[in-house]
């Protein structure tokens, strides 16, 4: 069996620590380099239920997408739920590794994983500078409303399902795509000339300004919807390191849906005309 320092040294040529932005938070935050590793489990957050799950599988290390502490910290006291998470995984030797935005902008990274399960060619990166965002095309072309109901099918089921603005009859040749929230690079995808952009997180104004300013379709997804297709890219990279370097790894994708939101209840369609408002 390989040491940890020796998957991790595999997972660090995979996805480059110093390819993260400055503000993030990768890396390992916690185990034991020289622990022996058989079993590794792939998941979007670092939250209790995945420690739990990676301690009935047996694993002996985790790998997430989000960061355990992004901000930083002063306490791993188990009185917080981050710290819960923290001691559960030393107290049953369970190491666990951060790949965040050096994931996103690593090739392939999160957005090619998203374009897969679309089932997108992908033609270029959405940002060529640092590799964020894929650009991709359709074939052969479909409704946006068609492109939406792909994206709800082939995609995570989740309480908020997928959001669409724009014309649901224009159609879809080249779109844009983005694991994760992928409102700040509207100028990117305007630049891109696509049809369409996927991606998660979309806040009012900006989705607003976005289809006032062009016919530019929005597909919003939830945030780990959008993710989790990289955690089965990983995992596969990580089978074919274990072949090649004969460690005989059982590796896992958690399937436990970490997503937030709890429930989603669809408005009435009826018009309610606000307290004030003008008839």
């Amino acid at each position: 069996m390989p040491r940890l320092t020796e998957v991790l040294a595999e997972l660090d040529a995979l996805w480059p620590p110093e390819r993260a932005e400055q503000w993030d938070a990768v890396g390992t935050v916690c185990g034991d380099p020289d622990a022996e590793i058989d079993r590794v489990l792939f998941a979007v957050d670092p939250v209790q239920e995945i420690a739990e799950e990676a301690i009935r599988l047996g694993a002996q290390l985790v790998v997430t997408h989000h960061p355990l502490y992004l901000r930083g910290t002063t306490t791993v006291a188990a009185s917080h739920f981050k710290g819960r998470v923290v001691h559960t995984l030393i107290k049953h030797d369970i190491a666990l590794h951060v790949a965040h935005t050096n994931a996103d902008t690593a090739d392939p990274g999160v957005s090619d994983a998203l374009a897969s399960a679309l089932g997108l060619r992908v033609i270029g990166p959405l940002v060529p500078e640092n590799g964020l965002g894929r650009i991709c095309e359709l074939d052969p072309p479909e409704t946006l409303a068609a492109f939406a109901a792909r994206a709800a099918e082939r995609l995570p089921a989740t309480a908020q399902g997928v959001r669409v603005a724009g014309d649901p009859d224009a159609t879809v040749r080249r779109v844009a795509v983005s694991g994760g929230s992928g409102d700040s690079l509207f100028d990117a995808v305007r630049a891109a000339g696509v049809d369409a952009f996927l991606t998660a997180d979309l806040r009012h104004h900006p989705a607003s300004e976005a289809v006032q300013h062009s016919p530019l379709g929005l597909v919003d997804a939830a945030h780990w919807a959008t993710e989790w297709p990289w955690c089965e890219l990983a995992a596969a990279q990580l089978d074919e390191i274990s072949d090649r370097r004969g460690w005989n790894l059982r590796v896992h994708v958690s399937k436990t849906v970490t997503d937030p939101w709890a429930a989603h209840h669809t408005s009435s369609s009826a018009h309610h005309t606000s307290p004030g408002a003008p008839n």
